[in-house]
């Protein structure tokens, strides 16, 4: 049994003006070839870790072509995208004629990918590559769960399976369990059909954390149902507003064995189970003063703060200053913030040099959404290039890069400035410049979620916050011009929802 694997992935603002290019799969997660995805993915918290695992326990050949991965940003340019994908299908056509016809192809894509020029990334690559392949030969799909996910996919896909939490803690496992079904499709003994059902909502991100209520009670009935008999997978995917695309938002996908009577009817249950408790998903933030105060008064620490609508790892700026000058207004103490990306900041603190002083205006500099420069005068505690190896359950395994970066404090306010656009899954890279995150009061992360993974066993309380920037929750203020439908509880009022 030969099958071929790979992907492109990439979550893709169109609210941001940082476009993306071809540089920016090379230096972020890496672009990567053949042997070099054997050699580097193996155990790794990844799909395509888990693709290889999988591989090696049914005893298949995997045939590796191309792997790449851009932290989140705007539109991808066009050239970028087709030289991406025509590589990729090269390689895939070298293997066969090397090796003879594969029997299958296992992707991995984020599922929230755009292309200037083309609205459903993800789409257009599962149906290039069906194009190739031809309707005989199985592709699975395995997407991030903030995936807007369209017709298109679900037609020129076998099976889709999505990850099941959030933080993604299971990127592996979910790679492996679509080793393990490609396995049995190739064998004859399921045959996949699907369904996929739109939900018409906004989905708060404070509501998506699986671990917790209400998020929990989601996967829950999902993990239920894919208990029953002729059941294969159920994908809930809360989708990614900062698309303006006519699919944006989030769905349920079903596969079930040879029974499409049977995924569209338990498509048709679930999706509707969750619109009936549309209340339960959405939560508007607290401020960041009113968190603060919150915290305070539940007197644990550290309070953490998490900077959603400047959340790199949605592909914002990272720029964003609200929340650093209202820690320096309040004059806290052993209050930090992960991260700000400034690169001229970065730059005049390695010039300075650990020890030194330097007088500068801080973040606020990709746009005025963002907030204005905060006026600093702070020593330089340490400086780094930037190398680290994530230490918590995301992305365990691999290693990663802030770029050049400096720890920066005014009184009792730390900044980690940084040159890429990372958001903190994790206390990993502070701890390469020497902070101790568990004997802060007050940390700002620039994330939604995925800090929990590491940061939650140690917090005091955990806020998410509406700070000024552009990937705003107020999803009213989003201006979507290519949505589909009305969406609850922007044109759908809140109230139009019963309380169950």
């Amino acid at each position: 049994m030969r099958i071929a694997t790979g992907g492109v992935l990439h979550e893709t603002s169109t609210y941001s003006a940082l476009h993306t290019t071809l540089d920016d799969f090379i230096n972020d997660r890496g672009l990567f070839r053949g042997q070099e995805i054997m050699d580097t993915f193996p155990g790794a918290n990844v799909c395509i870790g888990g693709f290889i695992d999988g591989a090696k326990r049914h005893g298949f050949e995997l045939i590796p072509l191309l792997w790449t991965f851009a932290f989140p940003s705007g539109l991808i340019e066009r050239k970028t995208y087709d030289d991406l994908l025509a590589e990729f299908l090269e390689r895939l056509k070298a293997a066969e004629d090397e090796g003879g016809p594969v029997d299958g192809v296992l992707l991995d894509l984020h599922g929230a990918m755009v292309i200037d020029g083309i609205e459903d990334g993800d789409g257009h690559f599962i149906a290039k590559v069906r194009e190739y392949l031809g309707d005989d030969r199985p592709i699975l799909v395995t997407p991030d769960m903030h995936g807007n996910h369209s017709p298109l996919r679900v037609e020129q896909a076998t099976a889709i399976l999505g990850y099941d939490t959030y933080p993604h803690i299971d990127m592996n496992e979910r790679g492996q369990e679509a080793a393990d079904l490609i396995v049995r499709i190739i064998n004859g003994e399921v045959k996949p059909v699907m369904t996929l059902r739109k939900i018409p909502l906004f989905w708060s991100t404070a509501c998506q954390v699986t671990a917790h209520m209400p998020m929990k009670e989601v996967m829950d009935y999902a993990h239920e149902i894919e208990t029953r008999p002729g059941i294969l997978s159920v994908t809930v995917s809360t989708g990614f507003p900062w698309a303006d695309i006519p699919e944006v938002g989030p769905s349920i996908i079903v596969v079930a064995d040879n029974d499409q009577a049977l995924a569209d009817k338990t498509a048709d249950e679930f999706s509707t189970w969750i619109w009936e408790r549309r209340r339960r998903w959405y939560k508007l933030p607290f401020s960041v003063t009113d968190a603060i105060k919150e915290g305070q008064e539940i007197g644990k620490y550290p309070i953490i703060l998490a900077d959603h609508a400047d959340n790199t790892g949605g592909g914002t700026a990272g720029d964003s200053t609200e929340i650093l000058q209202t820690f320096l207004d309040m004059k806290l103490d052993k209050a930090l913030i992960l991260y700000i990306v400034d690169p001229e900041v970065v730059a005049l603190a390695h010039e300075a040099g650990v020890g030194g002083m330097i007088e500068t205006e801080v973040g606020g500099k990709s746009d005025p959404i963002q907030g204005p420069p905060v006026k600093m005068k702070a020593e330089v505690k340490a400086l780094s290039q930037g190398e680290f190896k994530y230490d918590g359950p995301m992305y365990a395994g691999l290693t990663g890069n802030m770029g050049p970066s400096a720890w920066i404090q005014q009184d009792g306010v730390n900044v980690v400035v940084v040159t890429a656009r990372e958001q903190p899954f994790g206390p990993a890279f502070s701890k390469t410049l020497g902070i101790d995150c568990e004997s802060m009061n007050y940390i700002a992360v620039k994330s939604s979620a995925h800090f929990r993974a590491s940061f939650e066993p140690f917090a005091g309380s955990i806020f998410n916050v509406e700070a000024r920037a552009i990937h705003t929750h107020d999803f009213a203020k989003l201006n979507h011009q290519r949505r589909k439908q009305d969406f609850y509880p922007v044109e759908i009022p809140y109230d139009s929802a019963p309380e169950i």
